[in-house]
Formats: structure tokens, C-alpha cells, sequence
């Protein structure tokens, strides 16, 4: 039985960025028939008095002003009305609070200049949408701005690039409280492919095809298959009819990311599906997913979850009937 996740402060304001805002409605304040458990409380945080308008001519009713952020265990800050704007003072010491009592802050997009703003960013690192990463490391310099990656995880504070990255962010910060069955889940009713990783590009260089490129797309089943066996890019590239140079250039134009990367990723994936389904020991799911040591997934499985496997099983394998 999966613990209550607590209350998720949405917040609004004058010049409210429609796309983002309705990202974290759609992810934490839908309700979820589907599952046995707790979901998400939301509300939505006025920043500004009086009435708020948000793009596209959208008129925004709040449950309440920054009081709420008090009783908020996460709170989403989507893409602030203007980079050259500073936030209310008000909002900042709010934010502040909340991240002192332990609240999680996730940023979507230009939210992270308003963080940023907070001061709480300092020494940490994080991302923004690439048109802004500059712009960001040069104002904040004591931030470490990553320009390549979907989303930065600092622990309780969460940045998120472009838009649609935001969507990834958000069901990461569901896969750390509910695992990541249940982050699929909720992409699957969003009609979209599971969580990306936040190491995965910005974006891919060359245009994505009308039609997937069936070599590629059979290869990467091929290997989803496999993942039990120590497979190189030499294999993979053999299995294309490929030379391993033009493999690499095509997977990397077509996906974003090295084949290195996606098959550690599958790895883990996989993974991460057996220790929230099933009873194997450490040691069998690391040869299963193609760890020829366990130490190794050990390590591997902690730089890109953040717990140990023993750990994540803990929270989101099966639990015994009390």
C-alpha cells in the first residue's frame, strides 16, 4: 500500500503559461479511478491579486494565495511570464519556507528563472529549455546549468527543459514516489511512450521520419529481447547490416542518444520492473538485465534512480499482507 503523496501546489499567475500549467492539471490534479491507492491532492496557488489572465486569453481562478504553500508537500512552478521579470518577493520567501519544512519544487521550462531567483538553485545543478541555458548560467552563475539534458533531479528540487520535457519531469517525480509501473501507467493513459531518463538530448538534429526506420526500430526490439546477454555495439551494428561508424551516426540522429546509453537504460528499465514485481535476488536481476557483476548494477542503478535496488524495492516492491 503505497503512502498518501501529499498535497501538489500548482501555481498561477497574470501571463500564466497555458501548456505547462495544464501539464501538471493533467499529471497530478486527474482523478485516477485506475489505481487502489492515495493520488495526488492539488490545488492551484495565486501568485498575483485580483484577477489573473494566462495565454491565450484564459482567465485563471485560484483555490487560494500563497498561503496554501504552506500545506503543500511539492509544489510545480511552470514557465514564468517574463525571464526579465523578477518574481514577488512574497513568492520567493515563500518558496524558501517551504523548501526549509522539505517540500519538492519542480520547475517546467523559464519556471527555473523564478526558482533561480529563490536563491535555492545556488551550488546545485539544473536545466531550462536550451534557448534559455545561457541566459541562465550567465545571470545565475553559482548554478551549474546542464544546456543537454530533459531534466535535472537535485534531490528536492527538480528542473525540467521545454515544455514537453516538463511532462517527463513530472512523471519522474511520480516514478519516485510510486514507481515506475505506475509512471507508465499514467503515460500510457497520456497516450504517450514511457518516462524519458533525464540524461536524454533536448533534442535530435535530424528531423524525426514520417515512418520509423524499421532497421533500427527491429534492432532495438532485437535487443530489448536479449538484454540478459553482454551485448556491444558491435552486435547491434551487425545485426543492422550496418558498419558500427554508420550505425552510430544513425541511432544517435534517430534517438537522441548512444547506443551504449539506451541499452543501459533498457537495462535499468528493466530492472526496475523486477524489483517492483517480483521476489528475484539483487544478484539474479542483475544477470537477468546483463550485469555480468552486481556490484556494478549496484552502481549503475543508483546513478540513475538514486536509491540502491535493495532500497527501491523496499519502497516500491510488493508488499506483505499486514
Amino acid at each position: 500500500m503505497h503512502n498518501p503523496p501529499g498535497l501538489v501546489a500548482i501555481l498561477a499567475y497574470d501571463g500564466l503559461c497555458t501548456f505547462e500549467f495544464g501539464i501538471a492539471v493533467e499529471i497530478f490534479g486527474l482523478a485516477r479511478p485506475e489505481f487502489d491507492f492515495p493520488w495526488y491532492e492539488h490545488c492551484i496557488v495565486a501568485v498575483d491579486p485580483g484577477p489573473m489572465r494566462a495565454a491565450g486569453g484564459i482567465r485563471i481562478l485560484a483555490d487560494g494565495g500563497l498561503e496554501l504553500l504552506e500545506q503543500a508537500r511539492t509544489i510545480i512552478i511552470p514557465g514564468w511570464r517574463s525571464r526579465d521579470q523578477a518574481p514577488p518577493p512574497e513568492l520567493m520567501e515563500a518558496l524558501r519556507r517551504a523548501y526549509q519544512r522539505g517540500a519538492r519544487l519542480l520547475s517546467i521550462c523559464s519556471g527555473v528563472f523564478a526558482l533561480a531567483a529563490s536563491g535555492l538553485l545556488n551550488g546545485l545543478g539544473a536545466t531550462t529549455h536550451w534557448r534559455y541555458t545561457q541566459e541562465l548560467a550567465e545571470r545565475f552563475p553559482d548554478i551549474w546549468v546542464d544546456p543537454d539534458v530533459l531534466y535535472v533531479d537535485a534531490g528536492q528540487l527538480i528542473t525540467s527543459a521545454g515544455s514537453a520535457a516538463g511532462i517527463d519531469a513530472c512523471l519522474h517525480l511520480v516514478a519516485r514516489d510510486f514507481g515506475t509501473r505506475v509512471a507508465n501507467s499514467v503515460a500510457r493513459r497520456l497516450v504517450m511512450s514511457p518516462q524519458r531518463t533525464g540524461g536524454q538530448a533536448q533534442f535530435i538534429p535530424a528531423p524525426v521520419s514520417r515512418t520509423p526506420r524499421s532497421d533500427l526500430s527491429q534492432v532495438m526490439q532485437w535487443a530489448r529481447e536479449r538484454l540478459h546477454e553482454p551485448l556491444t555495439v558491435s552486435d547491434l551494428a551487425a545485426r543492422a547490416l550496418m558498419s558500427e561508424r554508420t550505425f552510430l551516426r544513425r541511432f544517435s540522429a534517430a534517438t537522441g542518444a548512444t547506443p551504449k546509453a539506451w541499452l543501459q537504460h533498457e537495462r535499468l528499465a528493466r530492472a526496475r520492473e523486477l524489483l517492483e514485481s517480483g521476489s528475484q535476488t539483487t544478484e539474479s536481476i542483475a544477470l537477468h538485465c546483463g550485469y555480468r557483476s552486481v556490484e556494478s548494477f549496484r552502481v549503475a542503478f543508483r546513478s540513475l534512480v538514486g536509491l540502491p535496488p535493495s532500497a527501491y524495492r523496499e519502497r516500491f516492491g510488493p508488499k506483505s499482507p499486514s
